[in-house]
């Protein structure tokens, strides 16, 4: 018995990690990579993703904030007034920055909102069907 390993799907190409770490600081891949971006701007993951390459150059500045001399209570205070307002924008800009991001690499920015609509759009169906019955 012999089984057939062929698959006819390819596997999407990964950047290297000097492409990686381009792509973190903003520069853009070929068009080879752009099923890569894609599934990192709107796949399973992103916002944390995204969440963790803004919040991984904060953490020397908090960290310096905390040698500063003083009682802990003002240098937890420095901190939490940095930290905090951060994440706040950091999380209400999340959108527009991977939609820019999206638009960088010459990809539609509609494919952020892909999933959600799909998800919208398979709702109404299923209310549809329920409650909109035809006479």
């Amino acid at each position: 018995m012999t089984e057939n390993t062929t698959d006819n799907t390819t596997p999407t190409p990964t950047p290297t990690a000097g492409q990686r770490l381009g792509y973190v600081l903003g520069r853009t891949l070929p068009a080879e990579f752009h099923d890569w971006v894609i599934g990192d701007t709107t796949g399973p993951g992103a916002t944390r993703r995204y969440a963790t390459r803004c919040l991984i150059p904060l953490v020397p500045v908090l960290a310096v904030l905390l040698l500063i001399p003083g009682p802990w209570i003002i240098r937890i205070g420095m901190v939490l007034l940095l930290f905090l307002p951060f994440v706040y924008f950091l999380l209400a800009l999340k959108n527009i920055y991977l939609r820019h991001r999206l638009v960088s690499h010459g990809l539609d920015p509609h494919l952020l909102n892909a999933h959600k609509q799909r998800r919208l759009d398979q709702e109404q169906a299923s209310y549809e069907s329920r409650y909109r019955s035809a006479p």
